[in-house]
């Protein structure tokens, strides 16, 4: 069987995640078109990364993501790292031949995720693929609704109410994470499990035109977590310990180029 070897860049939760889809792959879908082969992964943590490696039982660790770009053996990168460094490392990716999964929201702005569409339709040309993590399109229920959208069968589309709930981070005790630091997150919710469900919205019904937006930061400062590794929904710290602001849903001082 072809063996396809994977770079997995950031080893927090997502990166975690990824891991579990490329070892169920070929026990689930079968028989397989490949197997997946752990290669190296890499985390800014060189703890973290040393601990994923024998974890997850990846070849080697680094703590530098070039050396999976510039790896010739490896044929996938998995880009799990907070927002602000999705372009940076699939852009590379991508000029270096790999194909890229890469994790949503795909960058923290459009001029950086035009700058990635741009270099996966280059990329593409030369037969290589990417794509952006939305995994819900894959849900049974939602693939029936797209059956059922494309056959006409439920008619005319003229409405979608949609609602994703999550707990995880509804604790004040819980750390203050890279998702709700906007250098880092470029937005909070909206962007962090809102997005799924806008793709779900145009999957389903066709591109938005136009968009309003009312949000609200409702836990305005968390702990400050140690170490290197993503906390949240983890953990609880004591609520006397250092507390840093979220400041996800502030304004941009200056507007993003359009």
């Amino acid at each position: 069987m072809k063996e396809l070897k994977v770079g997995l860049v950031g080893a927090g939760f997502m990166g975690k995640a990824h891991v579990v889809g490329y070892s169920n792959a070929p026990k689930l879908f079968w028989p397989a078109v490949a197997k997946p082969v752990l290669k190296t992964v890499c985390d800014i943590d060189s703890d973290v990364a040393k601990d994923a490696k024998e974890r997850f039982g990846f070849e080697k660790s680094t703590t530098d993501y070039m050396d999976i770009v510039n790896d010739p053996e490896i044929d996938i990168v998995s880009v799990c790292t907070p927002n602000d460094s999705h372009a940076e490392i699939s852009i590379a990716a991508l000029n270096a031949g790999k194909h890229v999964l890469c994790e949503k929201p795909i960058s923290n702005n459009a001029e950086d995720a035009r700058a990635m569409v741009d270099a996966a339709e280059r990329a593409k040309e030369k037969g290589i693929i990417s794509m952006c993590a939305y995994q819900y399109r894959r849900v049974p229920a939602v693939v029936l609704a797209k059956k059922f959208v494309d056959e006409g069968t439920i008619g005319e589309i003229l409405n979608i109410r949609t609602q994703y709930l999550q707990s995880w981070s509804a604790d004040p005790n819980s750390p203050l994470s890279w998702r709700f630091q906007k250098k880092y997150a470029g937005a909070g919710a909206l962007g962090d499990i809102g997005t799924h469900v806008i793709d779900i919205a145009q999957y389903l019904a066709g591109d938005i035109d136009e968009v309003v937006s009312n949000v609200r930061t409702y836990i305005k400062e968390r702990p400050v977590q140690e170490g290197g590794a993503d906390l949240l929904g983890t953990v609880k710290i004591d609520e006397n310990a250092k507390k840093a602001p979220v400041d996800v849903e502030r304004p941009l001082k200056k507007s993003p180029k359009r």
